[in-house]
């Protein structure tokens, strides 16, 4: 049995949590963006779909890190395991990045997705190196 008690297993708990909501909220705004997307020149659709994507790699990798974490609480991975590239936060050419391809194109919704999951991406990447730092060589 776990100790879900812990502030940091509470933590991950509520970043994992907060990871998911977010993925389901991506999702239901990709599959209902069409009136959205209906409004939209064939240029700006394809903005609004390389976004899309970003917010979708952002969560991927988000949940993705924080299972390795889980695995590691669970006893399943060693934190040096967990420190190895394979586990570490990836994407960071696509999802650090927080330019937009078009700004002003941005559907409202689709920019609060952006900025949330970049916040969040933000988060993790810091605990991704604050671990990293702190696995022996």
């Amino acid at each position: 049995m776990t100790d879900t008690s812990s502030p940091t297993v509470a933590y991950f708990n509520n970043t994992f949590e907060e990871a998911l909501a977010l993925a389901r909220e991506a999702r239901n705004y990709i599959v209902y963006q069409g009136v959205e997307a209906a409004k939209l020149d064939p240029a700006e659709r394809l903005v609004v779909s390389c976004e899309s994507m970003r917010v979708t790699a952002r969560v991927g990798q988000i949940i993705a890190w924080l299972l390795v974490q889980k695995a590691v609480h669970e006893g399943e991975l060693s934190r040096d395991q967990a420190a190895e590239e394979p586990y570490r936060l990836a994407g960071q050419k696509i999802c650090a990045a927080s330019d937009l391809i078009a700004a002003e194109k941005i559907p409202l919704r689709l920019a609060e997705l952006l900025e949330r999951s970049h916040s969040l991406y933000t988060r993790v990447e810091r605990l991704d190196a604050l671990l990293g730092s702190s696995a022996p060589n």
